[in-house]
């Protein structure tokens, strides 16, 4: 069974930073054409050249409806097709329990959680279709569809409670899809990180110098993984070789879940 995304396409979501820009560059350097899509316009630009046939760039707020048609639209113009989908757009805020003027749990559902449901149902409809246009491939994988969450759906830290929520919804999105899209033979699977050099993550090491030390001591590995090693997980669920996978949570996260400290931040 082979690893290979080579002559798919992708689309990856918050790939202008850290872990989508990294998981981008990936699938890209693995053989596959792919749309790099995020809100941050400017960075977005600074750090992707569009290439013919191989790499195009789409900057827009994701959250609206007519900005994800308009971001498959802009696939199918420049490679006709998608294959697989990376929704690796996300955000990490903290939050107050008992402030009941914040909005940090609304904020993340909808970044974290909606976006990445109706970015799935657009780019599912198009696969769909093209399965329908070739019924003599009726038995291969129509698409793949894979989910960012995080090791804070089943770790909570008292500052992070709006993120671990829209962390444990997006799981359960990530089961609840597999199963429906199941039928059109699309795979739907989620990556759970912990431990990862996330942009998030380098702005929080930034803030508190000690979150490093602790992040390290409560991960068995003792280290903070860079980006890149998301890039081979993502692969794999993209590829024929995880053909029968599909309503999986993997974890990625150097160990950080076999411990059980409450204390530890979670990411």
């Amino acid at each position: 069974m082979s690893f290979s995304v080579e002559g798919k396409t992708a689309i990856v979501t918050g790939a202008a930073h850290g872990v989508g820009l990294a998981i981008g560059r990936h699938l890209l350097d693995a053989g596959s054409k792919v749309m790099f899509a995020d809100m941050d316009e400017d960075r977005l630009a600074e750090e992707i050249t569009p290439e013919a046939d191989r790499c195009a760039r789409f900057g827009g707020d994701l959250r609206e409806r007519l900005t994800l048609a308009n971001l498959m639209s802009a696939t199918i113009d420049a490679f006709d097709r998608v294959d697989i989908l990376v929704n690796a757009s996300r955000e990490v805020l903290a939050s107050d329990p008992l402030n009941p003027n914040e909005d940090a749990v609304e904020h993340l559902l909808q970044q974290n959680l909606m976006t990445s449901l109706r970015l799935s149902q657009v780019a599912a409809k198009r696969m769909i279709a093209q399965a329908e246009e070739n019924e003599e491939d009726d038995d291969r994988p129509a698409g793949s569809i894979i989910n960012l969450s995080s090791v804070a759906a089943r770790r909570t830290h008292p500052d992070l409670l709006a993120f671990s929520v829209s962390a444990a919804a997006l799981d359960q999105l990530t089961r609840s899809m597999a199963v429906a899209l199941a039928p059109n033979r699309i795979r739907v699977n989620a990556v759970a990180f912990g431990s990862v050099m996330s942009s998030s993550l380098k702005h929080t090491l930034r803030e508190k110098t000690d979150y490093r030390e602790n992040i390290v001591d409560h991960t068995p590995l003792q280290r903070i993984a860079g980006p890149d090693e998301l890039g081979e997980t993502v692969q794999f669920l993209a590829s024929e070789g995880a053909g029968f996978m599909t309503g999986q949570i993997l974890t990625v996260d150097g160990g950080r879940t076999l411990l059980d400290p409450v204390g530890a931040p979670a990411h």
